[in-house]
């Protein structure tokens, strides 16, 4: 029977049974035809190489609850996921696995490497899509893409043909961040910077003809046989008689000129600089600007290079070394400091970058991001938080080009082919793919270079960057460059949730490269997205980052098993307010645990105390069969319909702060409101006050009342579903439901009712709530048995107050356990009693009812005591000087809180002794 539910809740159980319901029944499938509105989605497609991490978790949490409560309010839902190739990523993790075989990819040839690489994705890549479905994301499986696949290959061709034709994309020698580890440019973004020690060198460079020296500090020494000049600022008094002049480069003997440059910042450190234009980005511009040459000091794995003479082999932190020695025997180290310095690595594998000329391929931004500026200034793409539509701007402002090529064997590889005699190049003629051993390739690959009639073309052995074919994931995934019903249907996409860390990576991009790309009259038509929300990042409980390195990282995946995941979701979006990062804590983990707990339990009561209804011949169908609930709420004869009408109105406003905080991205809010209200609407109040009305005699009164609270109960799970999706989903289905009803998620959202909007009914509940908050508060401060039952006095002024107290005498008696409520109009004498006084009504409970008085004197005198030793070494703590000067701030501030605190709590304790005793 649909009542049968199992008394422990056993998340795991449910979970497996309705995501695999899910997937298999191709539940989330998108229609691209019919009327209505549309909401459409992209998936931030995560690296075949890795699995689900906690921020992933947050991201997918958002995103679903988005799509959820999207689907359920009638529209044409598309939540499109895929997976991204992960140019570098992927290569290093195969080329780590072959190493372990003692093959090197080399050695293996390219085809044959990315033969393994296919095969590596076919067995071990791309396991967190099956950790999505196991986590429930209610994504369109049926339109699951990959950034390598054939359709995406030939949107990627397209792109950069159309592009290189425009003259935006183009190739030559430029200043790349280096990876020597996984020998392949990277883009800036892609370096992270990180604080190490580190020394710097003061280094004389001796002046040509003279016996002075000039001095440079550096913290890169082995970079110095590559120096072509030293530089000086035009008006640093200092050394302009030097300018023009040349010095002797130590080690290599090579004459070098002075030159003089603004660039040259004359506060930091002697104020002459090293100019090496091969080896620095800085000096590279400076080198532009003095026709400098150019001197690339080392190769591609990291190792010294002929031009280094002498130190030619050498690894280039063995040649720092190496070079720092021989200075030194030279007497050319004039001091040596210990610093913390920024350090750049690449963000893969952790490797030093290094800055070096290297000849790429580059995409010329600024047009681009010109365009960009404007459909953003002009709200087309809204950004939220606001600050990081502020940040993005800042960025299209001072864009530089982007180096667009990877020296890797696994990716897009470049469509241009180079001639062998000429060494013209020549794109392929067009973007048709051609199936190959079941991968894409370029199907219209030049024959004959136009320039010189040759044949010999050899195509381009860079592979494009992967963040290339992920600018296009918002129109590629939805058949660009051919016009379908997909892209017609859902593009531009309505929405992209994404970390504030990608924002320029990624989201910026799709930003540009749709607005230049897509069809569209208009540039509404061809953004990527019509809002962008960027998220937060989940933190350890002291704040800190989460790193695996560090063994401060956290596994969604074990935590979902340990408490569900539909608790870690709600604890998620719980914290999940916009611009503020979340701590996350075991605590709360815990707490929403508990929350699921107390949803299966009311359902569980509910379902477990039908048999007196069913007593009276009454099926479950006729208590809470659709069409039933639709009716509600019934009137209940007699004086207990206020709970009802309450209950009702509560659903109608809640339904409006849910629907608008998920408009606008407050998760926390939307999550936040429905817990008070099933927990504290619900659960602790609704249920509570109607049980004797379910347990009635009365077949009326039970008839109705059932009928409301399964109405209230479907309604509520309605209102979860979004952010709690497996529990909500096993409670609706056993509640009756239609024949051809699915699933919850296919339901409808709860919305405001007119005819349930009740503000009566709201504020006569609110007033006898505060009654029974007022006659618990005393209880616990009387510290009373929670089972037993005293006596009440209550007076109101108003008539009206005195008339609803009485009408919910029952009511009231039962919620604070009281044993009578004497209700009159006059003013309670607070002598003997402890009493509650609002504005509108006065609450007393006797001592000489409530305690023994003997036993509460002697009780309330050694808590006196107690606090005031306490207050008495607190005190003293806070007059000794030596512990304020010394301690935290902050440990001294809460000192000061605690001993405040204790200080009320003392006095309160005298005033109730003195009343007792009196």
């Amino acid at each position: 029977m649909a009542r049968e539910i199992p008394k422990a809740y056993e998340p795991q159980d449910i979970e497996e049974h309705w995501a695999k319901a899910w997937f298999d029944e191709k539940l989330f499938r998108a229609e691209n035809s019919g009327d209505g509105p549309v909401f459409s989605i992209a998936l931030p497609p995560p690296n075949i190489t890795g699995s689900i991490h906690i921020g992933h978790m947050l991201e997918h949490t958002q995103i679903d609850m988005l799509v959820r409560w999207h689907r359920m309010k009638g529209n044409r839902t598309l939540w499109l996921p895929g997976m991204d190739h992960a140019g570098i990523g992927t290569q290093y993790v195969v080329e780590r696995a072959l190493a372990k075989e003692n093959i090197r990819r080399q050695d293996l040839g390219r085809e044959e490497f990315e033969r393994r690489v296919w095969q590596w994705k076919a067995e071990s890549g791309g396991a967190i899509k099956g950790q999505m479905i196991r986590l429930g994301a209610s994504c369109d499986w049926t339109r699951e893409h990959f950034t390598l696949e054939p359709k995406l290959y030939r949107a990627v061709l397209e792109a950069f043909l159309r592009l290189y034709r425009e003259g935006l994309i183009y190739r030559g020698p430029y200043m790349v961040n280096w990876c020597t580890r996984c020998q392949t440019a990277i883009s800036d973004l892609e370096v992270v910077h990180i604080e190490q020690a580190g020394k710097l060198w003061h280094i004389r460079y001796p002046v040509a003809g003279s016996n002075k020296f000039l001095v440079v500090a550096t913290t890169r020494p082995e970079t110095m046989v590559g120096d072509t000049a030293v530089a000086v600022h035009p008006d640093d008094e200092r050394y302009q008689r030097f300018v023009g002049k040349t010095v002797m480069l130590p080690l290599v003997n090579r004459e070098i000129p002075v030159i003089a440059d603004t660039y040259v910042d004359r506060e930091f450190g002697t104020g002459v600089v090293k100019i090496t234009p091969a080896h620095d980005p800085n000096d590279f511009q400076v080198g532009k600007r003095h026709n400098l040459p150019e001197i690339d000091v080392m190769t591609d794995d990291g190792h010294m290079s002929a031009a280094a003479g002498k130190y030619q082999g050498l690894d280039r932190f063995d040649a720092r070394k190496q070079i720092a020695s021989d200075l030194e025997k030279l007497g050319l180290i004039e001091r040596i400091e210990d610093i913390t310095h920024s350090v750049g690595v690449c963000d893969r594998c952790k490797s030093e970058a290094e800055p070096r000329i290297s000849t790429q391929w580059f995409m010329k931004m600024k047009s681009l991001a010109e365009a960009a500026t404007g459909a953003v200034t002009a709200g087309l793409v809204e950004v939220v938080p606001e600050n990081q539509r502020t940040i993005l701007l800042q960025w299209y402002a001072n864009i530089r080009d982007w180096c667009i090529s990877r020296q890797l064997w696994w990716g897009h590889r470049i469509p241009i082919w180079h001639c062998a005699d000429c060494k013209e190049m020549v794109p392929a003629l067009d973007s048709r793919v051609e199936i190959a051993d079941g991968h894409a390739r370029a199907a219209s690959a030049p024959t004959k270079c136009p320039k010189c009639g040759g044949s010999k073309l050899i195509q381009d052995t860079d592979v494009l960057d992967t963040w290339f074919s992920s600018a296009l994931w918002p129109f590629s995934t939805l058949g660009w460059p051919d016009d379908t019903d997909d892209l017609r249907t859902f593009y531009p996409t309505s929405l992209l949730i994404s970390g504030y860390d990608i924002l320029f990576l990624w989201d910026s991009r799709m930003i540009m490269m749709g607005l230049h790309l897509t069809a569209g009259a208009e540039p509404k038509d061809r953004i990527p997205f019509r809002r962008l929300y960027l998220h937060s990042l989940v933190r350890t409980a002291e704040g800190a980052k989460m790193s695996k390195t560090k063994g401060t990282g956290v596994d969604p995946l074990q935590l979902t098993q340990q408490y569900g995941t539909d608790a870690l979701r709600y604890m998620l979006a719980s914290m999940a307010a916009p611009g503020t990062d979340i701590a996350l804590t075991e605590d709360r983990i815990l707490g929403a645990r508990a929350f699921a707990n107390k949803i299966w339990n009311a359902a569980r009561f509910l379902f477990v105390n039908l048999e007196k209804i069913e007593a009276q011949g009454v099926t479950l169908e006729e208590l809470a069969a659709p069409e039933i609930r639709t009716g509600a709420p019934y009137p209940v004869p007699g004086e207990g319909a206020l709970a009802h009408r309450w209950i009702f109105s509560r659903l109608s406003a809640v339904a409006t702060q849910v629907n608008n905080a998920l408009e606008n991205f407050r998760f926390h809010e939307a999550a936040q409101t429905v817990y008070q209200f099933f927990w504290g609407d619900f659960c602790d109040w609704y249920i509570e006050w109607v049980k004797p009305q379910l347990a009635s005699t009365e077949r009326d009164v039970a008839l109705a009342a059932w009928r409301n609270i399964f109405a209230a109960l479907e309604a509520a799970l309605r209102l979860l579903h979004p952010v709690m999706p497996f529990l909500t989903e096993e409670l609706w289905h056993r509640l009756p439901q239609p024949a051809d009803a699915r699933s919850i998620a296919l339901d409808k959202f709860p919305e405001p009712h007119a005819r349930w909007e009740d503000a009566s009914a709201a504020g006569q509940m609110s007033l006898l709530q505060e009654i029974v908050i007022a006659a618990r508060n005393i209880r616990a401060e009387m510290k009373l048995d929670p089972k037993r039952k005293v006596a009440a006095d209550f007076s109101s002024a108003g008539p009206a107050i005195r008339k609803l107290a009485e009408e919910n005498r029952d009511a009231l008696q039962r919620l604070a356990t009281l044993s009578q409520l004497q209700i009159a109009s006059g003013h309670l004498d607070s002598s003997g009693a402890a009493v509650r006084s609002t504005a509108q009504f006065d609450l007393r409970i006797a001592y000489a009812d409530a305690t023994d008085k003997q036993a509460e004197v002697a009780r309330l005198k050694k808590e006196i005591e107690r606090l005031a030793k306490d207050i008495e070494l607190k005190h003293a703590r806070l007059a000794d000087e030596s512990f304020t000067s010394k301690a935290p701030a902050h440990v001294v501030e809460n000192l000061r809180k605690t001993l405040a605190e204790r200080r009320i709590e003392h006095q309160k304790l005298l005033d109730r002794l003195k009343q007792l005793e009196s």
